[in-house]
């Protein structure tokens, strides 16, 4: 073992440049480079959460300072026209596609990334997220909305699902000791990617504006280059650990903890299991409580504070004037920015906590906590505190996040790390589904509400309550998820089987060997880490700069 070549570590000599042998990790490499890679990505595909700032500027593509508005056209009829401005609620169907392309690609193809390793996947994901703007941006540019639809919502929103998936199981076996934590890192860079892209778009658009153009087709170019470039960095900074590879000085606990499986399920049995299921259903629940707010949070905070945001207790939202509810938004836009402040932050802290306390209890705080502030978030408002209900809020957003980042753990503990990607990637249906009801529970339970006549202050009251009820039917799921059944682990024999099929030429190498992995904040991964800490700090400036106007 003097050598690295006599263990074999070297990339296959017919592998290309993308292919998985290409990737794994040589003599000297430091583990903590891993994650910023992931971050390249998922700071990039996180702008899914800001479009909104695009909808806005869009409904006036043609009229430039005012819609072009044409009454009684159909859905269909505006995919095609040239001559009329888009409504924003056909603009927001791209949310809708976003995720559910999100979850049906990270499902259809997780399999794939299993095989074909992180950078290949992160590759293919640049050239859909990036490409899919810039298509989007010749639909803008021409006015089709069927064609920015297919290229942001659908060549996009594939891009999305294999990107959110790519590090995730490379993360969870370069860090068995910290699983939580490392998917927290990488996760959590989903959720910033609205703090630095949407404030970015803002700049663009006003430096692209013209009396012809909002500015819009081109900020799409110039953020997919931008976005594509990037994802391509953290795609080449890949690299995956050797077969057998653990942390040097580390050795699984001797003590063997029920809900942590040292066994692998293999990924065409896993949705067999009840625990999948269970699974799935805690993270729909979870996520479908979280996503309804985020898409409502500024009006929501505009209707029930109204007057109060700028001074005027006793005026409601319909006795404001033109000027003050344009006031009111503005500062109703910091409480979304906090909210993702927070969205962000919570998953790396409760993935982080989650390694201690374990993921069944993480998510028994999700449910538990959240069930008591979104029953005394009616409370709050009818107290008129603002600082109450920001901060029931703001945490009920951090545990939204949270549960993003730390199911992948949970997946990892119940059915090993081998197919985690995979296993994962299917799961993630449950967010496409998610995106659907909460959105829909939401908003149609507030048409229904504003149309009997409710007060707008009291608008989301019952909303609060189903809430409520629904993070309770997740509590009950996840006090039911038990370990795994040993009938569905796979052999020793059949594990070592896949490991030298996908190994190929790589031999198992030892835990410790050659100093892989080994190393802290050493002067490469500082760079690295700076270099996707810098637009995310500004990014954190630019939201604390507006969320500060709330108070």
């Amino acid at each position: 073992m003097a050598t690295i070549e006599s263990a074999g570590a070297l990339p296959n000599a017919q592998a290309g440049i993308f292919d998985r042998e290409h990737t794994v990790a040589k003599a000297g490499f430091n583990r903590w480079l891993v994650p910023p890679a992931a971050l390249c990505i998922h700071l990039c595909i996180g702008m899914a959460y800001g479009f909104s700032v695009f909808w806005l500027p869009l409904s006036r593509a043609i009229g430039v300072t005012q819609s072009q508005v044409c009454t009684d056209m159909t859905l269909v009829q505006e995919l095609f026209t040239t001559s009329c401005d888009w409504k924003v609620a056909s603009l927001g169907w791209m949310y809708t596609l976003f995720f559910v392309l999100l979850g049906g690609s990270a499902a259809i193809w997780g399999g794939w990334l299993e095989r074909a390793g992180p950078r290949k996947a992160g590759a293919v994901a640049a050239c859909c997220w990036g490409g899919g703007l810039l298509i989007a941006a010749l639909g803008i540019y021409v006015h089709q909305l069927w064609m920015m639809w297919l290229g942001a919502g659908v060549i996009g929103g594939i891009g999305l699902g294999l990107g959110y998936i790519s590090p995730v199981s490379t993360l969870v076996k370069w860090f068995p000791d910290r699983r939580g934590m490392a998917t927290g890192m990488a996760i959590m860079g989903f959720g910033g990617g609205a703090m630095i892209g949407a404030p970015l778009a803002n700049l663009l658009m006003n430096y692209f504006k013209t009396p012809t153009s909002v500015g819009v087709w081109e900020t799409f170019v110039t953020m997919g280059v931008i976005y594509f470039v990037f994802m391509m960095i953290g795609a080449f900074a890949y690299r995956v650990a050797p077969v057998g590879w653990q942390p040097e000085g580390w050795t699984p606990p001797t003590v063997k903890k029920a809900m942590i499986s040292d066994h692998h399920v293999h990924l065409d049995n896993a949705h067999k299991t009840p625990q999948f299921w269970l699974v799935w259903w805690v993270l729909c629940l979870n996520v479908s409580a979280g996503i309804g707010v985020i898409g409502m949070a500024s009006p929501m905070l505009q209707e029930i504070f109204a007057g109060k945001l700028i001074g005027l207790p006793d005026v409601s939202f319909n006795q404001l004037d033109a000027t003050q509810k344009a006031a009111i938004a503005g500062i109703a836009a910091g409480f979304a920015g906090l909210l993702s402040l927070f969205n962000i932050g919570g998953r790396f802290f409760w993935a982080s906590l989650s390694d201690h306390i374990g993921r069944k209890n993480t998510y028994y705080c999700f449910f538990l906590i959240g069930i008591v502030l979104y029953a005394l978030a009616p409370t709050f408002a009818a107290m008129g505190s603002k600082l109450f209900f920001v901060a029931a809020f703001a945490i009920i957003l951090s545990m939204y996040g949270g549960g993003f980042a730390t199911v992948p753990a949970y997946l990892a503990d119940l059915f090993g790390t081998q197919f985690v990607g995979a296993i994962h990637g299917r799961l993630l249906t449950a967010w496409a589904t998610a995106g659907i009801i909460g959105p829909v529970v939401v908003n149609y339970i507030r048409e229904f509400q504003l149309a009997a006549g409710v007060p707008r202050d009291q608008l989301y009251n019952t909303t609060m309550y189903i809430l409520c009820a629904m993070l309770l039917a997740g509590l009950i799921c996840n006090l039911l998820i038990k370990p795994v059944d040993h009938k569905w682990n796979m052999s020793a024999d059949e594990v070592a089987k896949y490991q030298a099929q996908l190994a190929k030429n790589e031999s198992a190498i030892q835990h410790g060997s050659f100093g892989i992995g080994k190393g802290g904040l050493d002067a490469k991964s500082a760079l690295f880490w700076a270099f996707v800490g810098v637009p995310l700090a500004w990014g954190v400036w630019k939201t604390l700069e507006s969320a500060v106007k709330i108070f």
